[in-house]
């Protein structure tokens, strides 16, 4: 019976996910409100049965009662936090608010498949973190002084790496986290927003030559201790926001180029320093033939995703657990092998999704100052999803990263639902600047055609409004009571005096 339920499931998951990875995207198409409400139902509806059918195989493989006690913690949870948003945020976006907690509901399957004690200590950091996080849209929305602490944040996040850097133990090759009271913490998962901040305000105050180069010496110095810590791949994705807001920012391209430059020729160096980034890269090159010797992962890697196939082996079915650290750096593998190809392009979409509405709101809200924020911290997400699924299917080399809301990792998924959260402050400042004028989620080249389109209407009004009126007949100057003819293009008041002329004789 086990075995029919897996079987059956595999092929359920496929065709759930894509119905909800249509409606993502379907949903940027509708202008219409109620049809937007129905899609976000149906993408509420489809996510609680994606759940329902990954318990229900746990349990017909594990045959525990815990296991529905914790499946109805979550459906608390999910149900808490989409129930939360629509009624304290009425104008958040329910597309953010369903894809996150999307993005949850996979996690809370394959890590309870994975690992049950530590799916449980993941789903209590969730609790945690979502709790801390439903203040953050409001304080976004209402308070201004966030522009005004550049100083601030880049003090606290070179303080916060600097600690790590000194202090923290070494795993795995590099400086990562430290303990504080029994919790382990990453904090260069937390200084990236920080980073992003630092980096926005400094810019919202002055774009001038000068302000550019002592922003670029303090984001330098936040890499270069990332560097020192080993932390190659988030080091990575700070160089990669900041060349982003830099250009944005400025929009000089000569700067952005120099940037990449600079970028390409510190990693040729940091590979000739750092004997685990040449290890990494060998084993990129030819997972295969550096199989004893830093490929192992990798090639485990690329044979869980080919086993896999389109609709996976199904949960419980495939050796996710033959990949080492599967559960923060391989957990799109394991996705991949036991639900399926599909599956993981449906993911991928979803996070795309994501992608598309932090790139849109950062196009449409007026402050300057968050626009930058909302470009930063969409890089910063986007990036990071490249980066872990791309290590994983050997595009890239490896990094070391996690996949935001789905891997294991405390301070991995306090950092995403924080810039879910402000995403979130940031949507709600947009509705409110009166951005969205014809649908939720109408697309800004055609919000920007329409608003031209207004503005020449209401130009060519106040024209005709302002125009002087033509005399009426019977007035003087014009006895016979005929009107005097329009004057012809390109004439003027001399034209007009000759044809006042022969009209009167």
């Amino acid at each position: 019976m086990a075995n029919l339920i897996i079987e059956l499931a595999k092929y359920i998951f496929a065709v759930l996910i894509c119905f909800y990875t249509y409606q993502s995207f379907n949903v940027f198409r509708s202008h219409d409100v109620k049809k937007q409400r129905r899609i976000f139902f149906n993408q509420n509806y489809l996510m609680f049965l994606i759940h329902l059918m990954g318990y229900l195989v746990i349990y017909s493989k594990t045959d525990d009662m815990k296991v529905w006690i914790f499946y109805g913690a979550q459906v608390v949870l999910l149900a808490g936090i989409l129930l939360i948003y629509s009624l304290a945020y009425p104008k958040s976006s329910r597309l953010l608010t369903n894809n996150m907690c999307m993005l949850l509901t996979v996690s809370f399957i394959i890590l309870t498949r994975l690992d049950m004690e530590g799916s449980v200590r993941q789903f209590m950091i969730v609790v945690l973190s979502s709790l801390c996080c439903m203040a953050i849209p409001v304080m976004i929305k209402n308070m201004r002084s966030f522009r005004n602490l550049p100083w601030v944040y880049g003090a606290v996040g070179i303080a916060l790496l600097g600690v790590v850097a000194a202090f923290s133990f070494v795993s795995n090759g590099a400086k990562l986290s430290f303990t504080f009271l029994g919790v382990t913490i990453q904090p260069s998962e937390l200084v990236k927003i920080v980073f992003v901040f630092f980096v926005a305000a400094m810019f919202y105050r002055s774009r001038e030559m000068k302000q550019i180069v002592i922003t670029t010496v303090v984001a330098a110095a936040h890499v270069v201790i990332l560097v020192l810590s080993r932390d190659l791949g988030m080091a990575l994705i700070y160089f990669v926001v900041y060349m982003v807001m830099l250009y944005a920012g400025t929009k000089q391209k000569w700067l952005t180029a120099a940037g990449l430059g600079a970028g390409a020729a510190a990693s040729v160096v940091a590979y000739h320093l750092f004997s685990h980034v040449q290890v990494r890269v060998r084993a990129w090159q030819d997972p295969f033939g550096n199989y004893e010797n830093g490929g192992f992962q990798i090639a485990q890697s690329l044979f869980a995703i080919g086993t896999g196939g389109w609709f996976g082996m199904g949960l419980y079915q495939g050796t996710p657990g033959a990949i080492p650290y599967v559960e923060q750096d391989f957990i799109f593998s394991a996705i991949a092998e036991e639900m399926g190809g599909i599956f993981g392009i449906c993911l991928i979409l979803i996070c795309l999704s994501c992608f598309v509405m932090f790139v849109n709101i950062a196009v449409q809200l007026k402050d300057e100052f968050y626009k930058l924020v909302a470009l930063g911290l969409g890089a910063c997400y986007a990036f990071q999803v490249f980066l872990t699924i791309g290590g994983g299917l050997k595009f890239i080399p490896l990094t070391g990263v996690t996949l935001p809301l789905i891997s294991m990792g405390g301070s991995s998924m306090l950092s995403s639902l924080v810039i879910f959260a402000i995403i979130q402050g940031m949507y709600i400042m947009r509705e409110e600047e009166g951005e969205a004028d014809g649908g939720e989620y109408k697309a800004a080249p055609q919000r920007e055609r329409e608003r031209g389109q207004r503005d020449s209407a209401g130009a060519r009004a106040r024209a005709q409004k302002e125009a002087p009126r033509r005399a009426p007949a019977g007035r003087a100057g014009n006895p016979g009571g005929r009107r005097a003819p329009a004057a012809r293009p390109g004439q003027g008041s001399r034209g007009r005096e000759e044809e006042g002329r022969r009209g009167r004789r």
